[in-house]
């Protein structure tokens, strides 16, 4: 009986040490994937006009739902930050003002790991009105 609970419990370790840099290697692999809008979404436009009344409602949105991880100026420093298991995005960076509005309009709607989405909370418009705001960003 000895000997058979060895052998399992060898089997057992040497499956681990088979199957565990493959768990490593895959979940470093999907914290590094770009997080790419599906082409439908990056193609679509802004049907807001970037004007002041759209801007400063966009930034009262974000100011309550987005500057806690992205912080007050974008750059990804919130408060809340450095609680996250991934970094939240640095909206100042040429990496993220060189994405379409329909790209930043779905990442705001769908969320991915700790970035919620905001499908159920924010309305069409109110999204639309923060990928305004995220431009004043630069």
């Amino acid at each position: 009986m000895k000997k058979l609970l060895q052998k399992i419990a060898s089997k057992k370790f040497a499956l681990l040490i088979l199957v565990g840099p493959l768990l490593v290697a895959t979940s470093a692999f999907y914290q590094q994937t770009p997080w790419k809008a599906p082409a439908s979404a990056d193609a679509k436009k802004s049907p807001l006009k970037a004007d002041d009344a759209t801007i400063t409602a966009g930034k009262a949105i974000y100011a309550q739902h987005c500057q806690s991880c992205h912080g007050k100026k974008g750059k990804g420093d919130g408060k809340s930050a450095a609680t996250l298991n991934t970094e939240p995005g640095d909206f100042t960076k040429s990496a993220t003002q060189g994405q379409s509005d329909g790209a930043l309009f779905w990442k705001i709607e769908e969320g991915r790991k700790d970035m919620p989405s905001f499908k159920k909370k924010l309305q069409e418009e109110e999204a639309w009105q923060v990928v305004t705001y995220i431009r004043t960003l630069k």
